[in-house]
């Protein structure tokens, strides 16, 4: 009986103290991930209580819900520094610097754009940014561009489908006349030519090539102006010195360029601007399609007797030399090849050129008429089928 109950007595202890491990081993075993959890909880109820005040301080709309519009102006040419400035005087949001600093981190610092906005004071910092940058406000500013190649017509129309004017009937009276800008020498030189009256568009030519950044409340006399001034850019003092040199004056170097640019890609300028030179020289016509173009606005690849004998003062079939005025905008390149004609073919005294296949935009050169009727022979059928292909008749 005694050794009975000694060995039940121990038999429980065991199992006590083994209960006992367990317990303390599985403990040992989570406390270490309870006392982390408990600290990651404690670091997240920190943080959330810092962002909440942070964002509550800086970050959050001014006026949570609100819905009143406030007019907001962005000037061209203001800084990131001076809008936020602006934005927190007018009380659109809680801090300047905050909101400069959230701009350039997220890549918005370069992206606003000018304009008149409508914001409110229940936006927070990241949807003003992207009102901001995405331009959706009434622009101050917007750009234009003037192609090379473009007549005074083009760029009207141009103006009118941005929505920059109305109508071009202001613009292109302005253009016809050029009377509004003898400010200007080189309009000045065409106004007291005697062919004047013969011209569309006195401007025409004179509207330099380029892209620029107008406000949306120029007029169309401020427009022309800030592309007339480009003009002088173009054409600087040494290319002046360099047209004296070849006894031409400045209008005939821009006629003469707007020619080329209509003729040819830019690969060919230079050898185009050789040919135009010896018919110059040659006393012959220079016989320029474009010319026919210009006048009759139909971009026909075979001209027939009827185009070629368009009675006007730009139908280089029909009269000698240059014609009256530039018939479009030329590119710097163009005027460069006006002034530089390829000296190879000058001095091997090339006088022809024609098309091949017209969507190449190739020109096949040549010495002699003989040469020159054999390349239109061969190429004329593909002029024919490309005016079919587009109706033109």
């Amino acid at each position: 009986m005694h050794r009975k109950h000694d060995y039940t007595y121990k038999s429980m202890r065991d199992e006590r103290e083994y209960g006992l491990y367990w317990y303390s081993g599985l403990w040992n075993l989570l406390r270490p991930l309870l006392v982390a959890l408990g600290s990651l909880i404690l670091v997240i109820g920190l943080g959330a209580g810092i962002w909440n005040h942070l964002y509550g301080t800086y970050v959050a709309p001014v006026e949570a819900g609100s819905t009143e519009e406030v007019p907001f102006t962005v000037s061209s040419g203001e800084s990131l520094t001076r809008v936020a400035n602006h934005l927190e005087a007018d009380g659109l949001v809680r801090n300047a610097t905050v909101f400069k600093y959230y701009c350039d981190f997220s890549g918005f610092g370069q992206k606003i754009q000018a304009g008149n906005y409508l914001l409110t004071r229940g936006m927070d910092i990241q949807e003003l940014a992207d009102q901001l940058t995405r331009g959706d406000g009434n622009p101050l500013v917007r750009n234009i561009t003037m192609i090379p190649g473009w007549t005074v017509e083009n760029f009207a129309q141009r103006l009118v489908e941005t929505g920059v004017l109305e109508s071009t009937d202001t613009f292109l009276a302005l253009c016809r006349t050029g009377e509004n800008f003898r400010d200007y020498y080189y309009i000045a030189d065409v106004l007291a030519t005697g062919n004047v009256s013969q011209r569309r568009y006195v401007l025409e030519g004179y509207l330099a090539a380029d892209t620029y950044e107008v406000y949306t409340s120029a007029t169309e006399e401020d427009l022309i102006r800030k592309l007339l001034s480009q003009t002088e850019r173009a054409f600087p003092a040494d290319e002046q010195d360099r047209a004296e040199e070849m006894g031409f004056t400045m209008d005939q170097i821009l006629t003469l360029a707007s020619l080329i640019e209509k003729e040819a890609g830019e690969k060919d300028f230079a050898r185009v601007s050789a040919v135009f030179h010896n018919r110059l020289k040659a006393g012959m016509k220079l016989e320029s399609d474009v010319t026919v173009h210009y006048v009759t606005g139909i971009p026909k690849m075979a001209l027939g007797q009827s185009d070629l004998a368009v009675s006007s003062a730009y139908n280089t079939y029909q009269v000698s030399g240059l014609p009256v005025g530039p018939i479009c905008a030329p590119s710097q390149a163009a005027i460069v090849a006006a002034l530089y004609p390829d000296e190879t073919y000058v001095a091997e005294n090339y006088l022809y050129f024609c098309a091949k296949e017209p969507d190449s935009g190739e020109l096949y050169f040549s010495r002699t008429l003989q040469e020159h009727e054999q390349a239109v022979a061969v190429y004329a059928p593909l002029w024919q089928a490309w005016d079919e292909a587009r109706g033109i008749q």
